[in-house]
């Protein structure tokens, strides 16, 4: 009886791999499937693609040796565009900070603000920031305002996102402790929630400034300002070596960024 029993259990063992095998392939096989479908619909055509790639290398071509004279030119737009990021995120921070607060179930017990802050924020998530930069021109015209309230939208939904869900991470007992020592809602925060959370936070706000500087050179073509009109009105004139030298700054000012922005959220977190 024993044997039997060992030699059930053998079997069912013996077949779940297998069984496990054959589901992960029906599951590869509808990717593949899907994959191929969405290629012939969307008139994707990589071959195409392999065959003009002389034609693109000729193009890029076209953009060397970089107009080093034209460097000038691009660094009063590079620190608007520096500009439009910092004021963005700022704005984005400030405004974060309370709807973070509302959105995180640790903090907020009432469900109808709970879940109408998090509704609002899932909502300004799920607008590109490409679209709001279209709106905000149309609204405003041509300048900086559209791509700072176009930046600000988009970071707000992002950041407070990744801070609520911090927030509704942290150790509860530290704000349980406060609460029950008469503290008020404000001191709760102060001093059970921002010691927790501060580290994470700054580190966010750096991240979402760099998104910032990399969004608000793509909301220069629809010309919310910054370095992307530029680089917008010098492909139209066909000027690819401006175009290049402009590539080249931004490339170095990104790099700084990035750097500096390590720096900093390495010491704090």
């Amino acid at each position: 009886m024993t044997e039997k029993n060992n030699q059930q259990h053998s079997n069912v063992y013996s077949l779940y791999p297998r069984k496990l095998k054959l589901q992960i392939s029906f599951v590869f096989l509808i990717v593949i499937l899907f994959y191929f479908y969405s290629l012939n619909e969307t008139g994707s055509d990589f071959l195409r693609l392999l065959f003009d790639f002389p034609v693109i290398i000729n193009k890029l071509m076209t953009m060397f040796p970089p107009n080093w004279d034209y460097i000038p030119v691009a660094i009063d737009p590079l620190i608007e565009t520096v500009q439009i990021a910092v004021v963005a995120t700022t704005f984005s921070i400030l405004i974060c900070i309370p709807a973070s607060l509302m959105a995180a179930n640790t903090i907020v017990t009432n469900k109808f603000v709970y879940q109408t802050t998090r509704s609002i924020l899932n909502i300004l998530r799920t607008i590109p920031d490409i679209l709001l930069a279209t709106i905000f021109v149309s609204l405003f015209g041509i300048g900086i305002i559209p791509g700072i309230l176009a930046l600000t939208i988009f970071s707000l939904g992002l950041l407070a996102k990744l801070l609520s869900e911090t927030i509704e991470t942290i150790d509860t007992r530290q704000l349980d402790a406060i609460r029950s020592t008469g503290g008020n809602i404000f001191q709760v925060i102060w001093y059970g929630v921002v010691p927790q959370v501060l580290p994470q936070f700054i580190s966010y706000g750096l991240y979402v400034f760099e998104l910032n500087v990399r969004a608000s050179l793509v909301l220069g073509f629809v010309g919310a300002g910054g370095i992307g009109s530029i680089i917008d009105t010098q492909l139209n004139f066909l000027k690819y070596q401006n175009v290049m030298a402009i590539l080249i700054v931004l490339l170095v000012a990104v790099i700084l960024i990035e750097t500096v922005s390590n720096m900093l959220r390495r010491r704090v977190v």
